[in-house]
């Protein structure tokens, strides 16, 4: 293979993961090119916030941004474009690229999130990202003083309603039809937190909250609702690679975002790292992420060059 025509690292994704570490590996005068699409898993929100400096600032102004100063270095390329598939191994990948000619890549560095699947009562996607969330660290201050909902009924429920407590004016827990178990509803009743059982008709937004119609029972008032999502990893390369997931479903990582087969990087939301549950789903944590991830493809080739 020609190495004129390989990159050190090909980076997947363009989102936050995938920008930081664009930046980081141009820094280290590392032949980088980003692949990616105009799909964001933040794209219902308009702003973010939990991240030093951007706090409530739009996600695509922030990528904006992110792109112009990873394009200030001279090894990093951008490609607007979609890759269909990954083979190969290290120092040897081959990416295929719809409607253009393969890429050949040292290492590969997946940066392409997850996609989240909602919970299915008629008007929750249409206030997803507002009045409705899935994490309280990113948009729960925005109900501060409110009645807030947590819909749900598996065990996390209570543990939510906890962590809201300092921040909601009044909490309710929805469980949509669904039966708590005994242990989750006894933390509930020491927190005093009232459950509604009976199931959901619609979600509608009044005036600056929204309206929880029920089937059989009096329609509830609320300033914002949380709510669990169900996710799945936004792309088959990680299948196509055989790298190693949790059971959680997101790509094992160690803490220089090494997955378990060699020469394949993994940063972002869809990354698992040492002594997590799950991955950390943020901006901020995502962009570190990224940026330790490129410091260990940078780290492994400079390690080659001695061996």
């Amino acid at each position: 293979m020609d190495n004129t025509s390989t990159y050190d690292v090909a980076v997947i994704g363009a989102g936050s993961a995938g920008l930081q570490a664009a930046q980081t590996l141009g820094r280290m005068h590392q032949r980088t090119l980003v692949l990616g699409t105009d799909r964001y898993r933040n794209d219902p929100t308009g702003h973010m916030h939990n991240f030093l400096g951007h706090d409530g600032a739009p996600p695509a102004e922030l990528r904006t941004a992110g792109r112009k100063d990873a394009e200030a270095y001279d090894d990093v390329t951008f490609r607007d474009a979609e890759v269909t598939r990954i083979s190969g191994s290290l120092g040897a990948f081959v990416l295929e690229v719809a409607g253009e000619e393969s890429v050949h890549a040292r290492r590969v560095l997946l940066a392409t999130g997850v996609r989240d699947t909602l919970p299915s009562v008629p008007g929750i996607a249409g206030e997803f990202g507002d009045l409705i969330a899935h994490c309280p660290f990113c948009h729960g201050h925005e109900y501060a003083g409110t009645r807030v909902g947590v819909l749900g009924s598996a065990p996390h429920v209570a543990a939510m309603a906890s962590m809201l407590r300092p921040i909601a004016g009044d909490l309710v827990v929805l469980t949509d039809g669904v039966a708590l178990e005994s242990a989750t509803a006894e933390s509930l009743e020491r927190l005093g937190v009232p459950v509604e059982p009976a199931p959901l008709v619609a979600v509608r937004r009044e005036g600056d909250g929204l309206v929880v119609e029920l089937s059989g029972a009096d329609p509830v008032a609320l300033g914002g609702m949380i709510v669990k999502t169900d996710w799945a990893l936004a792309t088959p390369f990680a299948e196509q690679l055989g790298v190693e997931l949790s059971e959680a479903g997101a790509v094992l990582v160690d803490a220089f975002g090494r997955t378990s087969v060699p020469g394949v990087f993994a940063a972002g939301d869809m990354a698992q790292g040492p002594g997590l549950p799950m991955p950390m789903a943020s901006v901020l944590t995502a962009a570190a992420a990224g940026m330790v991830a490129a410091a260990g493809c940078v780290q492994d080739a400079a390690l080659e060059r001695i061996a």
